[in-house]
């Protein structure tokens, strides 16, 4: 029974039949189409969406559809479709249950895309269109894809009809990605990624069947869709691995598993893992451990990424949706593996599986929130739609209303997954329009249930947090920040109260200091401008005028100038600097330490009178006493709110108020400092540990030193030292001697401006002492990074720094050590190379041109000396300590330092795939090192890019001034484990006292000018979080730290006085078996460094074990 609008008389069958048939005979398209909108209106203002069935519509189009003798009929059965679907819906939408779940028409439409007429396949694509357009994405979930996942199992399906349903599927995963669009918009794409991605599961499998059809075009759809669904992943661990992964599907073989599961090992899981990863990975876990010719260390790294994955699984239900699975395959490497180790690692996986899956009965776990079914929503709904009326005609709309009501608890469910309850009168209402008495009664019964769920999500959730409305509310504003081409937040909120000292945290490149940038420059959507709220950037700026003196350069500030020289001095004197003739207020700005330049821009933000202070990692170069005071100001300015950037945790703890942190593209604030972030957030705890779980450094191996077999024999030497600066009255540094071994671990520590960084200078060659010498073994590499690391790379800020360590290591030399001052020639030594010498062998006075080569001479070196207009055959061999005598001293060290390069570098390819490797190694992505800018990078990642340089040529001796600043916690705790692990020698100048406590036993105290040594103290092992009681984790180089404090050359006074010299011990002669046994241990030492990792150096042939 049909029935009509009121006032409106219904079309008879006769009517409709005519409309039918000028469609289908239509001449053209465009009158097919016009005749068709003009069926869809007669049918809107009268019987509506029951017309379909009831006049035998939809079974006329599927018969024209598929009418092989007419492409007429065909191209306009599928316009009239399309018709329908772009009309219909917008005003009726109960007729979606019609065309999805009721006609069989989509499959018709997918089947068309087939038809040898062109005309006919357009039309086909115009009727999908049309329906992709008008759906909601709550209906494109619950309607559409299961369609044209139903279509693609098909076996009889067309593959032209495969190709369109790809397309859409990969079009619905674009529909989903993040972007900058409004925040209803963001919404709608949140709740349709977290929709698909829940179907992953059962999505993977049909496209990637899909990749393997014998059609190219399929294929190539089908891997374009694979691209698509795979960004429905918010994963930062396994995103950088899914371009393998997509190949590992697409190409199935032993080989690209094996490369796929080599990759998943070396990935570091520390992001929750949720269904839609367990969805992409689990079908190549599983095909690993199930495959009969897996090797046993694929089996090895299969179990350990199984394991690592489950321990982040923090849903019971979605671990026995997927474990189970894995369990098996688990299962047989514990019972079968060949190898003790991987069935060990088996049954740590198993363990692991058999925790995460719980009680396997069905029961929740303990704080589990049961999902709401589309079941229990039918219930809800079934009755508000009693108690509203119910239907307007219960015979005819009975078999519809049963469809509807599934279809609306589908969606509602979605809704409700995903906590958009506001959502729920658009997926309920407008589908019981058509079906009940009155229109009104529709929208009571999608308020009632939308009620029902509000006051549900209350009770499971727990009531919205009420916002404190006694305090002043000084910023409110929802935004969306990008950086280039990456979205960094997406529609989140900023508020600010009065007084308050908010901690922003997050991991390096998270875009904590974009976000404290945009807000210095207004660029900030929302935030009130400068005339409103003062807002002043406190940041590490090094581009001063290096020629003013300090009181002239706060003067000069146009911002400041108002406050006048007698405010400023006295607000300089306030933070430090002293005023009068002699104080430092008349320094120079160039000759301030980094922990003064702070305190200078803390002086003008003062002047300023802010009333927001934006902090930049303030702690960065302020020593204890500075940062106390940095601490007292904050906390007794209650008048001025704060946001602060910072590493350094006992900082945060001691300020902070809130703490703002990066989530998922969102700011969510947590209450209390930083410690009360922690309890709320356990994985958060890498703040209080030392942790290369989430970061981790691999430092090269340092290589050999000729003639040093000890690592407590020292390699570098300063002997009663004296540097005064340019201008200064006094000396930075007197009469100071120590010393540096492989074993060193040295913590140079002091006030800020005490001469630290000069030290270090004079150490590394940066600086020639004018009393005094500093010695260093004629083979060693130093590996150094300044205070202001970023002095490194500013002069490249253009490159990548994949182009950056190709040009500082192009010749073969570190361009870097080339222009220190002790290796540029001053116009005295270009004097000195124009000084004939007599070797006093009867040759007379001649010039040298150059060093040519080296070799080892008695206890010493000899060099290959080319004279100036000589032919080669008249180059002489003269010994090293001759041409220091001579004065040739850069000469030498020139040629030392190309020799150590050359032997560092040996092993080292400089192709960008190995630079490549190596800042993977050190933290930094290679998809950053190889193709972004330098000048793009964050702080953190340039000092990555500088560590890198560093390293490259596999140093002896790490030389750090302030390597904490700018490095987040996760890299800060995965470079103390690096340094932990190193091999070579390293010494640190950091105000950090957990860095310092944690790695260093040796200590140099510098004040006044005067270094005092302190050693045999204990290192703070505990604040590694694998040296901790309970740990799963050891490290053999544990205990590194603590045994150079009794082994190092400046405790043990072994090397005090006399040269430095490296000499071998004198040979004896062997019996007949003891050259054998030599020749056996040179060969396994071979294959030893022949199973070693690429850039390991080759071991020395020789038989001296020590």
């Amino acid at each position: 029974m049909l029935v009509k609008a009121p006032g409106v008389a219904s079309p008879t069958r006769e009517d409709i039949a005519s409309f039918l048939t000028s469609i289908f005979t239509a001449e053209t398209s465009q009158a097919a189409l016009d005749a068709s909108y003009a069926l869809v209106n007669v049918l809107l203002q009268s019987v509506g969406f029951r017309g379909l069935h009831g006049y035998g519509i939809l079974a006329e189009i599927k018969s024209a559809a598929t009418d092989k003798k007419s492409g007429t009929r065909r191209e306009s059965a599928m316009i009239l479709l399309g018709a329908l679907l772009e009309r219909f819906p917008e005003t009726q939408r109960v007729s979606e249950v019609l065309f999805l779940r009721d006609s069989g028409l989509i499959p018709v439409a997918l089947d068309a895309l087939a038809d040898k007429g062109a005309v006919v396949r357009e039309s086909a694509q115009y009727a999908l269109d049309a329906l992709f357009t008008t759906l909601s994405v709550e209906a494109l979930v619950v309607g559409l894809l299961p369609v044209l996942v139903t279509y693609l199992h098909r076996k009889s399906g067309k593959w032209q009809g495969a190709v369109g349903a790809l397309g859409l599927m990969g079009r619905m995963a674009d529909h989903a990605k993040v972007g900058m669009g409004s925040k209803e918009e963001e919404q709608r794409k949140d709740l349709l990624r977290e929709a698909m991605g829940a179907r992953l599961e059962g999505l993977i499998p049909v496209v990637e069947s899909g990749m393997h059809d014998l059609k190219t075009e399929v294929a190539k759809q089908a891997l374009k869709a694979m691209t698509s669904l795979t960004t429905l992943l918010s994963n930062d661990d396994v995103a950088p691995r899914i371009p393998l992964l997509i190949t590992t599907m697409e190409q199935p073989s032993a080989t690209t598993l094996q490369q796929a599961i080599h990759a998943l090992s070396q990935t570091t899981f520390v992001a929750i893992v949720t269904s839609p990863v367990l969805a992409l990975l689990t079908p190549l876990l599983e095909r690993s451990l199930n495959t009969p010719s897996t090797s046993q260390e694929v089996l090895r790294q299969t179990v350990v990424v199984v394991e690592n994955l489950t321990k982040l699984v923090h849903d019971p239900v979605e671990a026995r949706t997927f474990l189970p699975k894995l369990k098996p395959g688990v299962k047989g490497v514990q019972d079968r593996a060949s190898l003790p180790e991987v069935r060990e690692l088996a049954d740590r996986a198993m363990a692991v599986i058999n925790q995460a899956m719980g009680d396997d009965d069905g029961r929740l776990s303990d704080g589990a929130v049961a999902p709401v079914t589309a079941e229990e929503v039918m219930t809800i709904l079934d009755r508000e739609f009693a108690t509203a009326g119910g239907l307007v005609e219960p015979r005819g709309d009975a078999a519809v209303w049963d469809r509807t009501r599934r279809y609306i608890g589908e969606m509602a469910r979605e809704d409700i997954h995903a906590r958009q309850l506001g959502r729920l009168p658009r997926s309920i209402g407008p589908y019981l329009q058509a079906l009940c008495k009155e229109v009104a009664a529709a929208s009571r019964v999608a308020e009632a249930v939308q009620a029902h769920y509000l006051a549900e999500d209350r009770r499971r959730f727990g009531q919205p947090v009420k916002e404190d409305t006694g305090e002043v509310e000084i910023v409110n504003t929802e935004f969306s920040l990008a950086y280039g081409g990456m979205l960094l937040l997406s529609h989140t909120n900023l508020r600010l109260l009065k007084g308050h000292r908010y901690g922003l945290c997050g991991r390096n490149g998270a875009g904590k200091s974009t976000l404290m940038r945009s807000i210095a420059e207004g660029k900030l959507e929302g935030f009130p401008s400068r005339e409103q709220l003062k807002t002043c950037f406190v940041e590490h700026n090094q581009g001063e005028d290096a020629d003013l003196s300090i009181l002239e350069f706060v003067a000069k500030d146009p911002e400041l100038a108002a406050s006048g020289r007698e405010r400023i001095a006295e607000v300089l004197s306030e933070v430090g600097f002293t005023a009068g003739p002699r104080g430092r207020q008349q320094e120079q700005v160039g000759a301030l330490s980094g922990g003064w330049k702070m305190k200078l821009a803390l002086a003008r933000a003062m002047l300023m009178g802010a009333d927001v202070l934006l902090l930049d990692e303030p702690t960065n170069h302020l020593d204890v006493g500075n940062v106390k005071w940095l601490q007292d100001y904050l906390k007794t300015h209650t008048e001025i709110t704060s946001l602060i950037v910072s590493h350094d945790s006992g900082f945060l703890d001691e300020v902070c108020t809130n703490i703002y942190h990066y989530e998922s593209k969102k700011l969510v604030c947590y209450e209390g400092n930083l410690a009360d972030f922690v309890r709320v957030k356990p994985e958060a705890k890498s703040y209080y540990t030392l942790s290369a779980s989430n970061a981790q450094f691999k430092f090269p191996p340092p290589g050999i030193l000729t003639g040093v077999k000890s690592l407590t024999r020292s390699i570098m030497r300063m002997t009663n030292v004296t540097y005064t600066y340019p201008g200064a009255s006094k000396p930075s540094l007197y009469n100071v001697s120590c010393s540096l071994s492989l074993s060193s671990r040295t913590a140079i520590l002091g006030g800020n401006g005490a001469g630290k960084s000069t030290l270090i200078k004079l150490l590394t060659g940066e600086t020639i002492p004018q009393e005094g010498k500093v010695e260093k073994h004629p083979n060693l590499r130093i590996g150094y990074i300044k205070q202001h690391a970023l002095e490194h790379v500013e002069m490249h800020m253009e490159k990548t720094p994949n182009q950056y360590l190709q040009w500082r290591y192009a010749n073969g030399d570190d361009r870097e050590v080339l222009m220190k001052q002790t290796r540029v020639l001053s116009p005295e030594d270009k004097a000195q190379m124009d000084k004939y010498v007599d070797l006093g062998d009867g040759k007379g006075g001649r010039r040298i041109e150059n060093l040519m080569g080296r070799q080892k001479w008695k206890k010493s070196f000899q060099y290959e000396v080319k004279w100036v207009g000589l032919l080669p055959k008249n180059n002489a061999q003269i010994s090293r300590e001759t041409l220091l005598e001579l004065g040739f001293d850069k000469l030498v060290q020139e040629f030392d330092d190309h020799e150590a390069s050359r032997e560092g570098l040996g092993f080292r390819d400089l192709s960008p795939k190995v630079i490549s490797k190596h800042f993977e190694d050190l933290g930094l992505d290679p998809e950053i090192a190889n193709h972004n800018e330098i000048s793009g990078l964050s702080g953190g990642q340039k000092v990555k890019v500088v560590l890198a340089g560093a390293m490259w040529n596999n140093p002896h001796l790490l030389v750090l001034d302030e390597p904490t600043n700018y490095l987040d916690r996760d890299s800060l705790g995965g470079l103390a484990v690096a340094i932990r692990d190193y091999k070579g020698g390293v010494v640190m100048i950091s105000h950090n006292e957990e860095f310092v406590g944690a790695l260093c036993p040796e200590q140099w105290h510098v004040a006044d000018g005067r270094v005092t040594h302190k050693g045999h103290l204990a290192v703070a092992m505990d604040r590694f979080e694998d040296s901790r009681p309970g740990s799963s984790v050891g490290s053999s180089a544990v205990s590194s730290a603590t045994a150079s404090a009794a082994a190092s050359a400046v405790n043990s006074g072994a090397e005090e006085g006399g040269e430095m010299k490296f000499k071998s011990k004198k040979k004896k002669k062997l019996t007949r078996n003891q050259l054998k046994e030599r020749e056996v241990r040179r060969k396994l030492r071979h294959i030893e460094w022949l199973n070693s990792p690429k850039g390991t150096p080759h071991p020395p042939d020789t038989d001296d074990e020590a």
